[in-house]
């Protein structure tokens, strides 16, 4: 695992939107640009302390489709899709794995590590070299070569 860099086209929308994310009291989790089959999507999530609703991402998408009429950074059609970030959300930056400092996460390693396909604890760090969760009351740090992903982590019953 990496952290995730965004592409040329990736950071240029998020750039344009940011200023209207944090007029609207919303954090800007991610921005992807994808090709699925055929079609291309520009999938904005946004989250907020209170969660996100549809109404919300309502809210966004007109002044976020507004700003990318305007200043046109992709060439080709797409669809743009505004939506929450998730309860179980990936964390692929470094300012998530800031602001997810104490809560519960779920890493999935690429291969077993200590005999374990995945650990849940508390995340206590990360930095390039690796992801510090604290289990059972003791922190170990796991090296990003090793992950495969981390998650926030819900327990449903």
């Amino acid at each position: 695992m990496k952290f995730k860099r965004f592409g040329s086209t990736e950071q240029r929308v998020y750039d344009l939107i940011r200023p209207i994310t944090d007029e609207l009291g919303y954090f800007l989790w991610d921005v992807c640009y994808e090709k699925e089959g055929a079609l291309w999507y520009l999938r904005v999530f946004i989250d907020q302390d209170e969660g996100i609703t549809i109404d919300d991402c309502e809210r966004a998408t007109r002044p976020i489709n507004d700003i990318l009429d305007k200043e046109d950074p992709i060439s080709q059609s797409y669809m743009l899709e505004v939506g929450s970030a998730g309860l179980e959300r990936e964390l692929v930056k470094e300012e998530h794995f800031e602001v997810c400092v104490g809560d519960e996460v779920r890493i999935h390693f690429i291969r077993s590590v200590d005999d374990l396909k995945e650990v849940i604890g508390n995340l206590v760090s990360a930095d390039k070299e690796g992801v510090t969760i604290e289990t059972e009351g003791e922190a170990k740090t796991y090296s990003l070569a090793d992950i495969s992903y981390v998650k926030l982590y819900m327990e449903f019953e």
